[in-house]
């Protein structure tokens, strides 16, 4: 599959619609993963989720994500034991072109099995999309 041409990418707000996920999770996701974007140096723009200035770029793409998994673990069981508590959050991403025509999809999962907060899997989710982002885009 010939890889899209994308200088710039839009960030739009994560959703959930299959599962309830807690507030706290929906937000890191998105920072997480405006922060990731950011520090492979690979886009001269990224917009957040509503920036108008997006419309004005000629090579955007969008990026969409869909949270369909969700197991919140515990951080005290992993203290523990690293085999109970894992937290794990599967979510659907959307590269989309100004068309509207879907560039490339993926389901990506984000874990922390062993040491670090639930929320450290948001960042193991957006860093692996990052990885995504670069391999699939030019």
């Amino acid at each position: 599959m010939p890889k899209t041409k994308a200088s710039s990418i839009q960030v739009v707000m994560v959703q959930s619609d299959e599962v309830k996920l807690p507030i706290a999770f929906q937000l890191s996701l998105y920072e997480q993963l405006i922060d990731q974007l950011t520090k492979t140096g690979k886009f001269q723009h990224i917009y957040r989720d509503g920036d108008k200035a997006a419309g004005d770029a000629s090579d955007t793409v969008v990026l969409q994500s869909n949270v369909f998994g969700f197991k919140q673990g515990s951080e005290e069981k992993r203290q523990v034991t690293t085999v109970a508590g894992a937290t794990q959050i599967k979510v659907h991403i959307k590269f989309v072109d100004k068309g509207g025509k879907v560039v490339f999809e993926q389901d990506v999962t984000g874990n922390v099995r062993f040491i670090g907060g639930n929320l450290r899997a948001t960042f193991d989710f957006a860093k692996k999309t990052a990885e995504i982002a670069v391999a699939n885009l030019t």
